[in-house]
């Protein structure tokens, strides 16, 4: 595979990803449908719905592609994705079941904020204007926190029954873990694949500063919404 084939490839996922904007907060039609008439245990769509989310999951998948994206050692890998699963995972299931409410379109606007982050750290930005690098693992549990509360948001739309709840929630945080291991393989098989071409380091800086444009946008999209709902 050529570089340029990587590279329309990634381009493609951005532009699939960025799409599901025009989803009501990354929930569509059919899954609205059947949360508004869903009563007592149903693990299995729970853990369909996770999944798809997370994989149509514009936000955080930017994120999870700035968190790697230096990132070369597996090991280094699965740390950094624990302490973010660690993150979402504890707000998810706290934010539903202790019906801690937060204006979604604000707690998005925090995770586009974790994206913007994210592309600046890795342009060496706190180092070269503060002198100082922040700690990149709490930054990321920090920030898996408010992805956290993010997903919680969407799901604290639809007034579930308690029967059943703290099970369709295990199944859908379940099902955000399938579909993020689903969508970092397949990152982290493009971004492999191009850090064998002399060209990485030549665009990471144009990759980064286009996931903090990324970021910025969204933040935009977000206040906007927030201020006109």
């Amino acid at each position: 595979m050529n570089l340029k084939k990587i590279i329309s490839l990634l381009v493609v996922t951005v532009i699939c990803a960025l799409s599901s904007i025009a989803f009501a907060h990354g929930v569509d039609e059919d899954t609205q449908t059947f949360l508004l008439g869903n009563s007592g245990v149903a693990f299995g769509p729970f853990l369909y719905i996770g999944a798809k989310h997370m994989i149509t999951g514009y936000d955080h998948l930017l994120f999870l592609v700035g968190v790697i994206f230096f990132l070369y050692k597996p090991k280094e890998v699965l740390i950094y994705v624990s302490f973010f699963t660690i993150g979402h995972s504890t707000t998810l299931l706290l934010g539903v079941l202790a019906d801690i409410n937060i204006n979604a379109y604000l707690i998005d606007a925090i995770i586009a904020l974790s994206i913007v982050y994210k592309g600046f750290d890795n342009l060496g930005g706190f180092k070269r204007f503060f002198g100082k690098q922040p700690n990149t693992k709490a930054a990321v549990l920090i920030f898996g926190l408010f992805h956290g509360f993010g997903l919680a948001s969407k799901l604290q739309e639809f007034k579930f029954d308690k029967e059943g709840l703290f099970t369709n929630l295990i199944g859908f945080n379940i099902g955000v873990e399938i579909g993020q291991f689903i969508a970092l393989a397949v990152v982290l098989i493009l971004i492999t694949i191009w850090r064998r071409q002399p060209s990485f380091m030549k665009f990471s800086t144009i990759t980064n500063t286009a996931l903090m444009a990324a970021g910025f946008l969204l933040l935009g999209f977000q206040l906007t919404g927030y201020f006109t709902s």
